[in-house]
């Protein structure tokens, strides 16, 4: 709980119980690095921790505007968060399963910066999403 605590104060948000546990909940989510604030939600039910849908909402805007996740609107505006990382990457989203696959490319990286210089622009940031289907499906 430490390393929330100091995390939390580093983004110049008071230390509240709601936070560390959500924080923890977003730092620990395996396999899936991409959650909904239902997903978290559902997540304090199952661990006894009462905290409201409204509070998590709150907290998680509140951590974006901290900087410390991200939020993404990938499909048709449902809203998913993920834990701010140094390092960028782009994403892959299945339309059949949903799934979020996160990958970087320097080749796409090297050429959207090209890109942006041959229009007269410096790239400062981006976000790329591939809306996929596994081969052979309808």
């Amino acid at each position: 709980m430490a390393d929330q605590n100091h995390e939390l104060r580093k983004a110049g948000l008071k230390v509240t119980l709601p936070r560390v546990k959500i924080l923890q909940i977003l730092e620990n989510a395996t396999g899936q690095h991409h959650l909904s604030a239902e997903d978290v939600y559902k997540s304090l039910l199952d661990a006894g921790e009462d905290v409201g849908l409204a509070t998590v909402y709150r907290v998680l805007t509140q951590f974006e505007s901290a900087g410390l996740v991200i939020r993404h609107n990938f499909d048709g505006g449902h809203a998913v968060f993920e834990i701010s990382q140094e390092e960028h990457h782009d994403h892959m989203v299945c339309l059949d399963s949903g799934e979020i696959i996160e990958f970087f490319d320097e080749t796409i990286e090297r050429r959207q910066k090209e890109i942006a210089e041959e229009h007269g622009f410096e790239l400062v940031d981006h976000a790329l999403v591939l809306y996929v289907r596994p081969r052979g499906s309808a």
